[in-house]
Order: C-alpha cells, then structure tokens, then sequence
C-alpha cells in the first residue's frame, strides 16, 4: 500500500473530532439580526401610520357613532340628536 506524505500526517478535519464550539455564534446572531430589522420595520411603520381618530377626536367619535348606528344599537332620531351634539360642541 502506497500512501503520501499528505494523507499520511494530514489530521483531517479539525483533528477528526467536533466542530468547534462557537459554530452557533452565527445562526443566533444572524436571527438577532433579522428580529432586530423586523422590530425597526414595525415601529417605523407604526410611528408613520397615525391611529383611527388621533388627529381629530371629533373623527373619532363620529365613527363611533356611525358604527353603533350601523349595527343597530342606536336608532335614526338618536343618531341624529347625538350627531347634532356633535356638531354643535365642535
């Protein structure tokens, strides 16, 4: 049997035993950092995006009591007399 030098003292990969103990650093800080841009993502997007009635509160109480009409729990005349109290304090 002919063997070379090479392959004779060559120890193989790191010595033939584990991979070594830092190969998670990788995987975890890459995942760190994709949660990281997603997080940034979502708070930019939700500081750009104004919430339902922010700006005006007389928006929002508006559809409040357009929805509640809409679904019934108000009638016409009760719509109107509270939209017109509405109205009539803005």
């Amino acid at each position: 049997m002919l063997t070379t030098f090479a392959t004779r003292f060559h120890p193989g990969w790191h010595g033939e035993g584990d991979p070594p103990a830092f190969w998670p650093v990788f995987p975890i800080t890459f995942s760190l950092l994709w949660l990281a841009v997603l997080i940034g993502a979502f708070y930019l997007i939700r500081r750009r995006t104004p919430a339902a009635g922010a700006g005006d509160p007389m928006a929002g109480a508006r559809s409040i009591l357009a929805e509640r009409f809409a679904r019934g729990e108000i009638d016409d005349d009760e719509f109107l007399r509270r939209m017109a109290g509405l109205h009539g304090s803005s």
